[in-house]
C-alpha cells in the first residue's frame, strides 16, 4: 500500500432507498424498507472508498469481516448517508467503524475489516493453487 493512510481518515456516500434495496427473501418483499443486506453492501462500499487511493497496481482489497447492527428502518425515497472512519491499521489490515444515518437519525452502525493482498495471492486463494 502507498503511504498516507492513517487512523481517522473518513469517506462518505449518500444513497436514496429504492425498491431494489427493500428487505426480501426468495424474491418476495418482506418489508418495503432499506434492508440489512443493502446496508452491509453500502458499509463495505464506503470502507473500500477509503483504501482505493492507497492501493498499488499489484494489490487489491478483500473483505475480512463485517459486523452490523441495524437500528432503525428507512422507507423508499429516504436519503441515507453512510460514513466510514479508519480506526485501526495493522500491517495489511484496515478496520473502519461505519455509521448509517438519515436526516440525523441513526439507522445502523458497524465495523468493516479489509485485508490488502497482492492480486497474485488473491488469485492463488481463489484457484486453490
Amino acid at each position: 500500500m502507498r503511504d498516507g493512510l492513517i487512523a481517522g481518515r473518513t469517506a462518505s456516500i449518500d444513497v436514496i432507498v429504492t425498491p431494489e434495496m427493500f428487505a426480501r427473501f426468495e424474491g418476495k418483499v418482506v418489508h418495503p424498507v432499506y434492508s440489512t443486506v443493502s446496508m452491509v453492501y453500502h458499509m463495505e462500499w464506503v470502507s473500500r472508498q477509503i483504501i482505493v487511493p492507497f492501493l498499488e497496481d499489484h494489490e487489491e482489497g478483500m473483505g475480512g469481516a463485517v459486523t452490523v447492527k441495524h437500528i432503525a428502518p428507512c422507507i423508499e425515497g429516504a436519503e441515507v448517508t453512510v460514513t466510514a472512519t479508519v480506526t485501526g491499521l495493522q500491517a495489511n489490515t484496515i478496520l473502519t467503524n461505519v455509521r448509517a444515518e438519515s436526516k440525523g437519525r441513526l439507522i445502523g452502525v458497524g465495523e468493516v475489516k479489509q485485508v490488502v493482498l497482492p492480486i497474485e495471492k488473491i488469485n492463488e486463494l481463489l484457484t486453490g493453487s
